[in-house]
């Protein structure tokens, strides 16, 4: 079957969203956490993180239009930090429901059963079930004009995570922690490695 790009545009909204969604494969589930000026702790499912250099660390994430509420944008300009937390497969019903739209004020990590903890060098909360937790600062937003959504620059600043998990290379096997991806807006997978291979040369 071929799809044209007119043929992608007249398809049923909700149909052609899970259509391309899907269509660009399997990517990080990550649990991003944010806390209010005022208080608010706030936790969403990103499966857009990016990676975008290593020296300086950046990390990139993709919100969708600030047209309506986006408490996680809203935070994340507010106080200039957040929480990157990757979980394991078996919270993926959990890590799903915070993709509802709760009301202002309501804290997904109330409403899913993740339990806050803090780091007292860094304001947002982490996810205490979190095999990963990542703090970041944010650096630059870009808004991209063909679509409105907005690209969130972030530095690293501190990675906590078990010894085991790091290679004597300082490769982090995600895969052996059975760290939850994500495929489309709603399938959530484990991943396997099928082997490393070395620096490629000509």
């Amino acid at each position: 079957m071929i799809f044209k790009k007119n043929d992608i545009e007249q398809l049923e909204q909700r149909y052609r969203t899970a259509f391309i969604n899907s269509l660009a494969g399997f990517r990080q589930a990550v649990l991003v956490g944010t806390k209010s000026v005022d208080g608010n702790t706030n936790l969403a499912i990103f499966n857009s993180l990016i990676h975008l250099g290593a020296n300086p660390a950046l990390f990139g994430l993709i919100s969708r239009t600030d047209s309506v509420q986006r408490d996680t944008l809203e935070n994340i300009l507010a106080t200039n930090e957040y929480t990157l937390n990757y979980i394991g497969a078996a919270h993926y019903t959990k890590a799903h429901q915070t993709s509802a739209r709760y009301d202002k004020g309501i804290s997904e990590f109330e409403k899913t059963g993740f339990k806050e903890t803090y780091d007292e060098a860094y304001y947002p909360p982490f996810v205490e079930e979190a095999e990963v937790k990542i703090a970041m600062k944010l650096e630059q937003t870009i808004k991209i004009p063909l679509n409105g959504t907005i690209l969130i620059i972030g530095s690293i600043e501190q990675v906590n995570l078990a010894d085991t998990m790091i290679g004597p290379d300082g490769y982090i096997g995600l895969s052996e922690a059975e760290i939850l991806i994500s495929h489309g807006l709603d399938a959530y997978f484990i991943s396997k490695a099928i082997g490393r291979l070395p620096y490629a040369k000509p």
